[in-house]
């Protein structure tokens, strides 16, 4: 976020804070060691940047900071205690001096820590981070299961309807016609879930059928289940599909907006219809729930071997 110009200024200040930005006062001084410590914090949740000699409750205002005013010091200092290069920008503001910490992302698959902790934050607090959000950055560095081959596989244990339905979906994404002339095998070639002639574990979780999922991914599979109340134990209905993702995806769209009562807004003249459940919504959620479970389900599978 290099600040060359007011106008990048004043679209600073109206930045919401959050995870990925910090403004602090510090008009007289600020704690090194506490720098260090959001700098971590930042690190960790991805980068981001730390403003001194602005208010951090908006509207802000440009208050200036004496803080650090050997910068070439600080920034040796930074490095050699985080072994992270920090750049920082000094700008100065006809309300007083503005300095500006870019802290790059941690690397993949490691958390940064000073002092015995990895630093997060929350609110505008400093604390540790939780057992599994160190767990899900211990893991990124981990190899791609759903890339590798599942050597037992064979090119009729995936549905020719998911196939064809995949290319639909890219088709419809990318608008290039060559999709429509490729042969089956070709285009799960060119998308990579079929790679040198094997099957790959990405290619069985999107269009496997039902019998290959039983057989290699016995975990791949969504339950549907519908309750008349948060309170209910017992289910008023229940589905149970395990056939590759592209197959059930509509399905289980469907089966939702089943139940997807209409409220009526009345505003002014005029009667909306809202439903209960938002579409696009309720589509991201599966996509991410159904995500994050096939990980799981692939890491368990590749432990157990």
């Amino acid at each position: 976020m290099t600040i060359t110009n007011e106008e990048k200024l004043a679209a600073l200040l109206e930045t919401k804070e959050d995870e990925h930005l910090e403004f602090k006062e510090a008009k007289e001084r600020f704690d090194f060691e506490i720098l260090v410590k959001y700098c971590v914090a930042l690190a960790n949740e991805g980068g981001g940047s730390m403003v001194l000699g602005v208010t951090d409750k908006r509207p802000r205002k440009v208050v200036g900071t004496k803080s650090f005013e050997n910068l070439e010091r600080t920034k040796a200092g930074l490095l050699e205690r985080l072994h992270l290069r920090i750049s920082v920008d000094e700008v100065h503001h006809p309300h007083g001096r503005i300095i500006v910490f870019e802290v790059p992302p941690r690397p993949i698959g490691m958390a940064i820590q000073y002092k015995g902790a990895y630093w997060m934050r929350s609110g505008e607090d400093l604390v540790p981070m939780t057992p599994d959000m160190l767990k899900r950055i211990f893991e990124e560095s981990g190899p791609d299961f759903s890339a590798e081959i599942c050597r037992q596989a064979r090119l009729n244990d995936l549905s020719e309807e998911g196939i064809e339905r995949f290319r639909a979906i890219w088709f419809r994404r990318s608008g290039n016609t060559a999709l429509q002339e490729l042969s089956p095998t070709q285009l799960l070639e060119d998308a990579e879930l079929i790679i040198e002639g094997g099957i790959t574990y990405a290619a069985l979780i999107l269009t496997g059928t039902r019998k290959a999922l039983g057989k290699f991914l016995a975990q791949a599979e969504v339950i549907y289940e519908y309750r008349a109340s948060e309170a209910s134990i017992p289910y008023q209905q229940r589905k149970e599909m395990r056939e590759g993702f592209f197959l059930i995806y509509e399905s289980l769209w469907e089966t939702i907006n089943l139940r997807n009562d209409i409220f009526h807004y009345q505003d002014g003249l005029f009667r909306q219809d809202i439903p209960t459940f938002n579409e696009s919504v309720v589509r991201e959620a599966i996509l991410n729930a159904v995500s994050h479970r096939l990980c799981k389900a692939l890491h368990k599978r590749c432990y157990a071997k």
